[in-house]
């Protein structure tokens, strides 16, 4: 961090957020506000619910759980400084704040890209290899899975935060974002960063590509495998363990895929005008997405809503 302060003279970073909009300020302070509460609310009730129930010790709710703590960790990471920003007339930040900000924005969003991999393995082992299942997914097997997606998207992170602090920025410290997103840092350089937009197409790639692409192939041997079940009822219920981990995946990488549909090296090349909508689409990727995950997964998982149900009538009893 010392070697990035010594190459920049910028100390801090002025964040504008919706600032040519003040009347949206308001509004979006109370929407924003209220959907992160229930982030915290419904992501911390499926890990509490998930810790004690024995029947939920699974490698599926075990991946669900770490869903769940990315979740907060990832909105945490950015959504107090946007609240903040709405409320404050000059919104800055310092620069190793802004830097951890882009360092743990990125690390979990990479890490979730690779979990929902792991998931849809799991998922493609349960229905296509049911008799293999306690085998191949024993605890020795999940647990690393889960570790390696949080290393993987760490290291990542590291590698593009670092790319980015050593940047030099000439005095030019004014985000034309609503955080500390590592694209809108980027324009601010005043040297090439070609290595920086080449090391980010990498990273969609290896995050965004192979991921879909592992999924796709996951889900096509799952709805193969379904279609050839005899009963309608064993389709149902077949269908039924992988459609919440479905739903989640098309929502995600959905609004991911929008988000990244132009190269980017036009845009980080380009002016620095930025369209309302490019501030918004990524503010609905790390608010709405967390938000609506622990309700994907709670309405479409019966053993979800008795653990819940379970612990409700636990509480009422002792009190």
């Amino acid at each position: 961090m010392q070697k990035a302060n010594w190459s920049s003279p910028v100390a801090e970073f002025i964040i504008l957020g919706l600032s040519a909009h003040p009347r949206l300020e308001k509004t979006f302070f109370v929407l924003i506000l209220l959907m992160y509460l229930v982030i915290l609310l419904g992501n911390g009730l499926l890990i509490v619910v998930t810790l004690p129930d024995s029947r939920l010790h699974t490698p599926m709710y075990f991946f669900l759980g770490n869903l769940s703590f990315l979740d907060i960790c990832y909105t945490t990471s950015s959504v107090p400084l946007v609240l903040d920003g709405f409320l404050t007339p000059r919104k800055t930040i310092s620069f190793s704040a802004c830097a951890v900000q882009m360092f743990l924005s990125f690390a979990m969003g990479a890490t979730e890209c690779v979990l929902l991999g792991m998931m849809a393995f799991d998922r493609y082992v349960a229905i296509c290899n049911p008799l293999r299942y306690p085998v191949v997914m024993s605890k020795a097997a999940y647990v690393p899975m889960a570790v390696s997606s949080w290393a993987i998207g760490g290291t990542a992170s590291v590698v593009h935060t670092s790319l980015t602090i050593q940047l030099p920025f000439c005095g030019n410290n004014v985000i034309n974002h609503l955080a500390c997103e590592i694209l809108a840092v980027l324009k601010l350089a005043c040297t090439d960063i070609s290595i920086n937009v080449i090391s980010m197409g990498v990273t969609n790639v290896i995050f965004l590509g192979v991921p879909v692409l592992f999924i796709s192939i996951s889900y096509v041997f799952i709805i193969a495998t379904i279609l050839r079940i005899p009963s309608a009822e064993g389709r149902k219920k077949a269908f039924s363990t992988c459609s919440a981990h479905f739903t989640v995946v098309v929502v995600f990488y959905g609004t991911l895929l929008f988000m990244y549909r132009k190269p980017k090296s036009k845009d980080l090349l380009g002016d620095n005008k930025v369209d309302l909508s490019v501030k918004l689409i990524p503010l609905f990727y790390g608010v709405v997405i967390p938000m609506l995950n622990p309700i994907i997964y709670s309405l479409r998982n019966k053993d979800v809503k008795a653990a819940v149900r379970n612990l409700t009538a636990q509480k009422c009893f002792t009190q």
